[in-house]
């Protein structure tokens, strides 16, 4: 990657509505440029989508929790499976410590966001949770000062 790539996406996730062409002449490249350039950042995974981005609290979850799971062992599997069947659980992530999984999880309130740990711990492979509720967020998800970084 280099910096004509990371204006590039600088530009893209600034502007996520513009057009090649536009982007073509922000950056002073050709759109074919452009193109191809895009073209290649998706086939390497660098970009993984052009949807929208969703705003959970607007769209009626204003709760954000984090827990971490401790399953049982060898039931990874099956503890993954019970959690992709909790549409509020957005993000499960593998962790090495105390704890085995890592979950971002979203509610309509406090009392939904414990039924949805109560549902987790009904599996059979979950043992224990732990969950942080978020109170703000301080600095979102970011990825441009990374892509600027030298």
């Amino acid at each position: 990657m280099d910096q004509l790539d990371a204006r590039l996406l600088v530009t893209m996730r600034a502007h996520p509505r513009i057009g090649l062409t536009e982007l073509a002449r922000v950056l002073g490249v050709a759109r074919g440029t452009v193109q191809a350039r895009v073209e290649k950042l998706t086939a390497r995974g660098v970009i993984e989508d052009f949807g929208p981005t969703v705003s959970p609290a607007h769209a009626g979850y204003p709760i954000l929790a984090f827990v971490w799971l401790q399953i049982a062992q060898g039931r990874l599997v099956e503890a993954v499976q019970a959690l992709d069947a909790v549409p509020q659980i957005l993000e499960v992530h593998g962790t090495s410590g105390q704890h085995d999984l890592f979950c971002r999880v979203v509610a309509r309130s406090t009392d939904h966001l414990q039924d949805i740990i109560a549902h987790i711990l009904a599996s059979p492979a979950v043992q224990r949770t732990d969950t942080t509720i978020s109170l703000s967020t301080q600095i979102p998800y970011r990825i441009e000062p990374l892509l600027q970084a030298p």
